[in-house]
């Protein structure tokens, strides 16, 4: 096998791999976030990053990632499931009556403490940036 041949191996990937499009994070913030739902409950630290196509929401514990969620605006991934649909995510986790985009909006408003609070559905959201 000539030197020749890999150095021209080698090159090939190095320019493959370096002109790969990365994603481009539009922000990223930490937060303290908690969500308390009959199905999820979280409070710890965390970070949401906003991209161009969707929100990752990460939450931390003893520096292990206990949640880790992208919201599209027609979808939720989730490390611990298969993406599912807005209406059965919010059916399953949430509520069916809260809007499609709920939590997707929730997570990108700007403010510095965000809480929604719903008794009858048992529901607390909080995100406090840092």
């Amino acid at each position: 096998f000539p030197i020749k041949n890999l150095v021209y191996i080698v090159a090939f990937l190095f320019l493959l791999t370096g002109c790969s499009q990365k994603e481009l994070q539009l922000e990223s913030n930490s937060a303290t976030i908690l969500i308390k739902t009959p199905n999820m409950k979280f409070n710890d630290k965390g970070f949401i990053f906003k991209f161009k196509d969707y929100t990752q929401v990460q939450i931390f514990s003893a520096g292990v990632a206990v949640l880790d969620m992208k919201i599209y605006e027609d979808k939720v991934c989730k490390s611990t499931f298969k993406c599912q649909d807005l209406d059965t995510f919010n059916k399953e986790n949430l509520s069916s009556t809260y809007p499609k985009n709920f939590l997707k909006s929730l997570f990108d408003k700007k403010d510095k403490e965000i809480v929604h609070k719903d008794i009858k559905n048992n529901i607390l959201i909080r995100i406090k940036r840092d």
